[in-house]
């Protein structure tokens, strides 16, 4: 019986050893699982720096004259550069600006949710200066950022493209067998900040999507004032396909 206690003990000692090891490994892990830097010089693109957030920060822009522009952030994954042709299509009056993440296509420093939201606060006060009436998109892990920057200023519109409530919520999920809420880093809790947002509100989510689950969206939407949200499923649409659909730029500008 001694023997079988001790193997026992023993091999209860070497599962915690193992579960800790885990915890550790997920602890150092996170920010790699969470952000995936799109790598290469500057696009060109370009035209605006940010410099006084402490990294030098790159923002793609196409300059419209006028007081009305579109400020856009993008998934965890996304280069904007890419996504600009589609904005101007949606917007091609208003000025345009995508900011590039830290760490994201000649972009200083590291991603995380605290230098990520400062740089774009940073951007919109930057360009709310000169151009007063600010669109602000979102998209996946950009819509946890566009509804922090919303509920401090002053946005005309917001556009919340496959958002979620809580990328905490969302981890723990998918990690069910490890303590997420105090491993995390980055929470990107949105329903936090969204019973803050005094701006007229679209969320597009995908038919499909295989990332966002659509509980997590909609409990977003239910967190929004009540009368200032408005939630459209586009059909057809997964996570990363949903800007293909040929009547994205309408959705995003908010016209049938």
């Amino acid at each position: 019986m001694l023997s079988l206690t001790r193997g026992i003990l023993a091999f209860a000692a070497v599962a915690a050893g193992m579960y800790a090891v885990g915890c550790a490994a997920l602890f150092a892990m996170q920010r790699s699982l969470l952000y995936y830097p799109p790598q290469g010089v500057a696009p060109d693109d370009v035209t605006l720096t940010l410099t006084g957030t402490g990294e030098r920060i790159l923002v793609s822009v196409r300059v419209n004259p006028g007081t009305r522009a579109v400020i856009y952030f993008g998934g965890n994954g996304e280069d904007v550069s890419r996504s600009m042709a589609t904005l101007e299509r949606a917007f091609p009056a208003e000025s345009i600006y995508a900011l590039h993440y830290r760490g994201y296509n000649g972009s200083g420093g590291s991603p995380s949710e605290k230098a990520i939201v400062a740089d774009a606060v940073a951007l919109f006060d930057r360009v709310h200066s000169t151009r007063p009436n600010i669109i602000m998109i979102g998209r996946s892990l950009g819509s946890g950022v566009a509804v922090q920057v919303a509920s401090l200023r002053p946005v005309e519109r917001l556009v919340l493209v496959t958002p979620y409530d809580s990328i905490q919520e969302m981890a723990a999920r998918r990690f069910p067998y490890f303590p997420i809420r105090w491993l995390l880093l980055d929470k990107y809790e949105s329903w936090r900040y969204a019973p803050r947002v005094t701006a007229p509100t679209q969320l597009l989510a995908a038919q499909y999507d295989e990332v966002i689950p659509w509980s997590s969206t909609d409990a977003l939407y239910r967190h929004l004032p009540h009368g200032l949200a408005t939630l459209t499923v586009v059909p057809d649409a997964g996570h990363n396909t949903i800007s293909d659909v040929s009547e994205y730029p309408s959705l995003l500008r908010g016209t049938p």
